[in-house]
C-alpha cells in the first residue's frame, strides 16, 4: 500500500507562479507533477499511478476493439518525412537533430510515415487487409507557447492508431470502430465530452472529428446547435450562404468623399451622419460594409504573394480558421513596405474593383458575399468609398474562403437555428486520411484481380497524458482534486486521526484488510502531523473515498466521506471494508479486522 510517511510526495500550500488553469495548479500543489523546463514535466508517484491507470484503460479498449499494439522509436530519420513534405510543412514545430555523421533526424511529433512504411514492408495483398495497429508513445513538438502545465507541453504521450483498408468502404468501417472505441474509453475515464466536426489540418485527409472535454479553460472553441445535433470546432464551422439574387434593376454604384474614415466604425458613423449617404429605411450598420483584408501568404516552398479576403465589416478574420484554411501556407499581416511595393492597394480604402487574379491580386470572399448583394466598400482612392457596389455586377472574385469569426447566435448550417459557443480541451481526434501517405510512400497491395491498388488509411489520436489534465479540469473543487475511481491513484485515503497508538493500530489493520479485499489504499500514517493537515491533504490529493479512524473508534465507528459530493457517514468498522469493496466493484468481502474498538 501507499503510505504518506514514506511516499515521495510534497504537497504545497501556494499555487505555482506560472499556473494558468486549475489542472496545472492542482497537479503541482498535490504532488502529481513537477516542472523541469517550459512544457516539460516529471511525473511523481501519485501522478504516474494516475497516468498508468488512464493508459491501462486506453490499452484495454484498443485491445478489446481488436487493434494490435506496436511500438516505434521516438528518434526518426529525415527521409520519410521529406517524402511526405512534412519535414518542411511542420516548420519550427519539429525538434531536429544531427548525428555525429551529419545525418538529419527528428523527434517524432506523430508517426504516420513510420506506420505506413512498416505495413509496406510486411503486407502486399488485399487478403492482408483490413489492418489496425496502434502504439502508446511519447511525442515531441516544439510549441511556441507551452502553457497550462501538461495540457500543452513539448513532450507528451499519445495513443496513435492507423487503419489500412483496400477501399473507402473499409475505411468508413475502421473509422466507426475507432469512434466507438473512443466513446467507450472516455466513458470509462469519467470524462464529459462532445464529438465535433473538425479540420484535418497538417494530417490531411477528408472526414475528421474531435473529442472535446468541455471546460471554460479549454483552448478549443466549438459550437453546438440549440435545436439539432450539429457540433463543430470553430475551424470547421460552415457558414450558410444567402441565396443569390438578380442584379438587374439595382441602382448604379456611386462614389462619395468620405475623408478620415479608415475604419469600419468611422465609415458607418459618417455614412449615417451625411444626407447624401444616409439610408431612408434604416441606419447603415457595420454588416453593410465590405472589408478587404490584405495578407502576405508564404507557401511551403518559400514563395510569397498577397492575398485579399473580403468579409462583412462586422466580422474579423479568425486566425485559427485562417490557418486551417491555408495550411500548409502561412499568412502574415501586410506591412507598410508591402503596401509601398503594391501602390494599387490603397491602405484603408481598398475596394474589390481592382482585385482578382487577372489583376495580380488573388481575391477570396466570405460565403455571405453572393451575387446580388450590395455593399459599401473602398473606392481605391484615399478618402473615398463606393456605395451600392453589387457583387456579380460590379466585381467578381477568385473563390470563397470561410474564415470569418464565428459568433454565438449565428445560424446553424443544418437547421438554421442558433448556435451556442463553448470551450473545450481536445482529448481525441480521428481522421479519414485517405491515400495521402500511402501515395507518398508507395504503399500498395494487389487487389483480387491482381492489380496494384493504393491502400487507404485512417489516423486516430488520443491524448493519454493530456487526459490526466482534462480529467482534473472537470473533477475538482475549491479544496482540490476529485478523481473518478477508475483513474485515481488509490480507492481510499485512510487517515489515522489522533495521537493514541490505538488509533494507529486500528487504522493499520483496516488498511491491511482493504488491501486484502482489493481496495487500493493511500494510508496517511504520519505521526506528529495534525488531523487538519491530513484532512487538507486528503482533499487536495483527491482520492474518491476518505476514511477517518479517529474519535468515534471507541464506539466502533469510522467516518466515511465521499470526496466529490462531500457526503459523510459513520460506518461500523466491521462493515466498512465490505461496503467500500462493493463500491469499488470487488464484490462481497468478509471483514478480517479482528479489531477491539475499545481503547
Amino acid at each position: 500500500m501507499l503510505r504518506m510517511s514514506t511516499l515521495f510526495v510534497r504537497t504545497l500550500r501556494d499555487d505555482p507562479a506560472d499556473a494558468e488553469v486549475p489542472s496545472h495548479r492542482l497537479l503541482v500543489r498535490a504532488g502529481y507533477v513537477r516542472r523541469v523546463a517550459p512544457g516539460i514535466f516529471s511525473w511523481l508517484p501519485l501522478g504516474y499511478a494516475t497516468y498508468r491507470n488512464i493508459e491501462r484503460i486506453v490499452r484495454d479498449e484498443m485491445d478489446s476493439a481488436g487493434f494490435q499494439e506496436v511500438h516505434f522509436p521516438a528518434l526518426l530519420p529525415r527521409e520519410p518525412y521529406e517524402r511526405t513534405n512534412r519535414w518542411v510543412e511542420y516548420g519550427d514545430t519539429l525538434f531536429r537533430l544531427v548525428d555525429r555523421k551529419g545525418a538529419d533526424y527528428l523527434l517524432g511529433p506523430t508517426h504516420e510515415e513510420m506506420f505506413t512504411l512498416l505495413v509496406k514492408g510486411e503486407y502486399s495483398s488485399y487478403k492482408d487487409l483490413p489492418l489496425i495497429i496502434y502504439q502508446i508513445q511519447t511525442k515531441y513538438r516544439d510549441e511556441a507557447r507551452p502553457r497550462a502545465g501538461i495540457l500543452r507541453g513539448r513532450e507528451f504521450v499519445m495513443k496513435d492508431s492507423y487503419s489500412f483498408d483496400i477501399d473507402d468502404a473499409g475505411l468508413e468501417a475502421s473509422y466507426q470502430r475507432h469512434r466507438d472505441a473512443y466513446i467507450a474509453t472516455f466513458d470509462r475515464l469519467g470524462l464529459n465530452y462532445v464529438i465535433v466536426s473538425a479540420m484535418s489540418g497538417a494530417m490531411g485527409g477528408s472526414k475528421s472529428e474531435e473529442f472535446l472535454a468541455p471546460t471554460e479553460y479549454g483552448e478549443d472553441t466549438f459550437v453546438r446547435c440549440a435545436a439539432c445535433d450539429y457540433a463543430a470546432n470553430v475551424e470547421a464551422v460552415v457558414t450558410p450562404a444567402p441565396t443569390a439574387s438578380a442584379t438587374d434593376g439595382l441602382p448604379p454604384a456611386v462614389v462619395h468623399d468620405t475623408p478620415d474614415t479608415p475604419t469600419i466604425e468611422t465609415l458607418v458613423a459618417v455614412s449615417n451622419a451625411r444626407d447624401e449617404t444616409a439610408r431612408a429605411d434604416r441606419p447603415w450598420q457595420a454588416g453593410d460594409t465590405l472589408k478587404n483584408v490584405v495578407l502576405m501568404v508564404t507557401e511551403s516552398d518559400g514563395s510569397k504573394a498577397p492575398l485579399i479576403i473580403g468579409v462583412p465589416g462586422d466580422r474579423d478574420i479568425d486566425v485559427k480558421r485562417l490557418e486551417a484554411a491555408l495550411h500548409p501556407a502561412q499568412a502574415q499581416p501586410f506591412e507598410d513596405a508591402d503596401f509601398a511595393a503594391h501602390p494599387a492597394l490603397v491602405k484603408g480604402y481598398i475596394g474589390p474593383q481592382v482585385l482578382g487574379a487577372d489583376r495580380g491580386f488573388r481575391y477570396l470572399v466570405d460565403p455571405r458575399i453572393v451575387e446580388g448583394t450590395s455593399w459599401i466598400t473602398g473606392a481605391n482612392s484615399p478618402g473615398q468609398h463606393v456605395y451600392g457596389l453589387v457583387a456579380g455586377r460590379d466585381f467578381t472574385w477568385d473563390g470563397v474562403i470561410d474564415v470569418a469569426e464565428v459568433r454565438a447566435g449565428d445560424a446553424c448550417p443544418n437547421c438554421s437555428a442558433t448556435l451556442v459557443m463553448a470551450r473545450g480541451i481536445e482529448i481525441g481526434h480521428i481522421f479519414q486520411l485517405g491515400r495521402k501517405y500511402a501515395e507518398a510512400l508507395d504503399l500498395t497491395v494487389l487487389d483480387e484481380n491482381g492489380r496494384s491498388t493504393i491502400v487507404t488509411m485512417g489516423s486516430y489520436g488520443l491524448g493519454v497524458s493530456r487526459a490526466v489534465a482534462a480529467i482534473a479540469e472537470q473533477h475538482h473543487d475549491e479544496r482540490g482534486l476529485c478523481w473518478p475511481r477508475a483513474v485515481a491513484p488509490a480507492d481510499v485515503y485512510l487517515i489515522a486521526a489522533g495521537k493514541d497508538d490505538t488509533v494507529f493500530e486500528a487504522a493499520e489493520r483496516l488498511a491491511e484488510s482493504f488491501e486484502e479485499s482489493g481496495v487500493r489504499v493511500l494510508f496517511d500514517d504520519r505521526r506528529g502531523v495534525s488531523p487538519g493537515v491530513k484532512f487538507n491533504d486528503s482533499e487536495l490529493i483527491g482520492i474518491p473515498t476518505i476514511v477517518v479512524v479517529g474519535k468515534r473508534l471507541a464506539d466502533g465507528f469510522v467516518e466515511v466521506k465521499d470526496r466529490a459530493s462531500g457526503e459523510r457517514s459513520d460506518v461500523a468498522i466491521d462493515e466498512v471494508v465490505e461496503m467500500i469493496a462493493n463500491l469499488c466493484g470487488h464484490g462481497p468481502a468478509e471483514s478480517r479486522l479482528g479489531v477491539n474498538p475499545s481503547p
